[in-house]
């Protein structure tokens, strides 16, 4: 039987992106499917030890164990370059393909893929992170000529807590940062339940919005030359010619 699997790195305290994904992916089943390995994760913060979660050591560890399964992409489903600088997902994704031989991306490289090609600009960012987090993600962006319009943050250190948040906060927050009229909005960290609010919003707001894991889930199928258009009712980042595979 002809089979894509995807491997997903996954926080160790995120108990949101593996049902959602599995959602994502329920009608492309058992022809795709997502298999996770964790690796620690327990506070999003700037000390000192919240930072050297993100140390490639135990994600290469953990692309190593997923590839045991012999995955066809993998990816690193968390948001930690928007703070520490993209380049460190550009070079995690250099290091898994040298040590496994299999195409790789972040979710962070693939939201930053969904701007460019759609020609974002002016962005509006929901996060459930800290004040500091935050300020960073937004110089991070700026750096890149990606304007941040209008935000909303929890000013949460999570990461657990993160997923105790209900769509509705989530929403909320969205219609918040609507009201500047950004070319997009980003739901931004995988242990949000926003994936599932996105269509309903986007027809409530005029504004695309792009939630963490689904744009991973999106970018891994392209990476694996599964039609992303082949998942519907999840919101326009499927659907949009723009970006197609």
């Amino acid at each position: 039987m002809d089979r894509t699997l995807i491997g997903m790195l996954t926080p160790s305290s995120n108990t949101v992106l593996e049902p959602y994904t599995a959602a994502l992916l329920h009608d492309l089943m058992p022809e795709v499917t997502a298999h996770f390995q964790r690796f620690t994760v327990k506070e999003i913060s700037m000390r000192d030890e919240a930072l050297a979660q993100f140390d490639p050591v135990p994600l290469l560890e953990a692309a190593r164990l997923l590839n045991d399964a012999r995955m066809d992409v993998i990816a690193w489903n968390g948001t930690s370059a928007s703070w520490l600088g993209f380049e460190a997902d550009r070079k995690l994704c250099d290091a898994i393909t040298e040590t496994t031989g299999v195409p790789a991306t972040t979710s962070v490289l693939a939201l930053n893929e969904a701007f460019e090609r759609t020609g974002v600009t002016r962005l509006g960012l929901v996060t459930p992170y800290l004040d500091d987090i935050q300020a960073a993600i937004v110089a991070n962006y700026r750096a890149e000529g990606i304007e941040v319009v209008a935000e909303r943050h929890l000013n949460d250190r999570g990461n657990f807590s993160f997923s105790d948040y209900d769509e509705a906060t989530l929403a909320g927050m969205v219609r918040e940062v609507a009201k500047a009229r950004p070319q997009a909005i980003t739901i931004l960290c995988t242990n949000l339940r926003g994936a599932g609010i996105v269509p309903e919003l986007e027809r409530e707001v005029g504004i695309p919005i792009y939630d963490s894991v689904s744009v991973t889930v999106w970018k891994t199928l392209a990476l694996a030359s599964i039609d992303p258009a082949r998942i519907s009712g999840w919101g326009q980042l499927f659907q949009d010619p723009r970006l197609a595979a």
